[in-house]
């Protein structure tokens, strides 16, 4: 009996895999493609943001009331035609369209501006103030992070207990709290009443430490102004940790993992907590962005010389280039912040990517 050959018999063993390969590479093509429009998208519209943001840096501080001029000249004795050349030096007597476009070209340049009261470029002062900033907001971003995801992975796994009632109440106090306030009552306590710690300053004046000295004691400085943003900003990650963690409680992939006899607390932290972290990714960044700015208050209150202590003086002149840089920089970066969450966001979730 002879047998029935077919098409399909003869084909090579190798064509079928051929055509999964094509179709794997067309898959990588257009899935390379999806991902360059996206990233384009986002790029253009943090780019119109930073736009935005450089014409409203401009307008948003002509509003303040004050004269600089004159704010230059305090405490001196000057005449209206001494007031009047300082204001033709810097500029003032200017309309505002020639003004703006010459921050606007000068913008171009990576020129910010001289400061009117410190008689620098501003690029150079925001330069010596932005290591002060990154070491307090950084610090306080690392320790708010790191409390605030450990108190809310274990107060969702004990939900309803007195742990989790306690720990969440108190981080919705703190949350509730304005950091300048919590800020002074901490100076009140460890500086005024204990002399435990300095009260403000990022290094003790008239010192000249050096190596090791010198790292103790800007640490010393640095414990209030750090504890006082972080028990302000742990809250968040605390909350949507739980919050989070509690959908993912009752899925069936955590019981096909206890069925397989893990212990609970491997059951949380290696499949609960992957799949709870996705949507803090974006609280991360979105919070890393806004301590920079919300520096300003907490710098403030505790002289710390960074970016925040430069807005609030340049405030009281009021120095326009200063307000006008700082305002850049602080909106640039949570803007940056918010363009690296979406990124991020979609390369850990998959299913943005289908």
């Amino acid at each position: 009996m002879s047998d029935t050959i077919t098409a399909s018999d003869t084909l090579p063993a190798d064509t079928l895999s051929a055509d999964e390969q094509a179709a794997e590479e067309r898959d990588a093509r257009g899935g390379a493609a999806d991902w360059g429009k996206y990233i384009l998208t986002r790029a253009g519209g943090a780019l119109c943001s930073l736009v935005m943001v450089i014409i409203l840096g401009f307008f948003a501080f002509r509003i303040l009331p004050g004269d600089p001029a004159k704010s230059i000249t305090s405490g001196r004795q000057v005449t209206p035609s001494q007031l009047a050349a300082i204001r033709h030096q810097y500029g003032l007597d200017q309309p505002t369209i020639v003004q703006f476009w010459k921050y606007l070209t000068d913008m171009l340049h990576g020129d910010l501006g001289t400061s009117y009261v410190y008689h620098e470029p501003v690029t150079q002062l925001i330069g010596e103030r932005v290591g002060p900033t990154v070491l307090l907001t950084g610090s306080a971003a690392l320790l708010s992070l790191v409390l605030g995801l450990w108190l809310g992975q274990h107060a969702a796994w004990k939900r309803n207990t007195t742990y989790d009632r306690v720990h969440t109440g108190i981080a919705l106090i703190f949350w509730s709290v304005p950091t300048f306030w919590f800020g002074l009552i901490l100076i009140f306590l460890f500086s005024g009443s204990l002399h435990l710690l300095p009260s403000g300053g990022m290094m003790t004046a008239g010192t000249s430490y050096s190596g090791f000295a010198l790292v103790i004691d800007v640490a010393r400085h640095l414990v209030l102004p750090v504890l006082s943003m972080t028990a302000v900003s742990y809250a968040g990650y605390l909350v949507i940790m739980r919050s989070s963690l509690l959908e993912e409680m009752n899925a069936d992939y955590l019981t096909v993992a206890r069925a397989k006899g893990l212990k609970e607390d491997d059951v949380r932290r290696h499949h609960a907590m992957p799949n709870a972290l996705l949507p803090t990714i974006t609280m991360i960044f979105m919070t890393l962005g806004g301590l920079i700015g919300g520096a300003v208050t907490v710098e403030t209150v505790f002289s710390w010389p960074g970016l925040g202590y430069l807005t609030y003086q340049a405030l009281s002149a009021p120095d326009f280039p200063v307000l006008q840089g700082t305002f850049v920089v602080f909106s640039g970066i949570v803007i940056i912040m918010n363009f690296l969450a979406e990124i991020i966001y979609r390369i850990i979730d998959p299913r943005l990517r289908k």
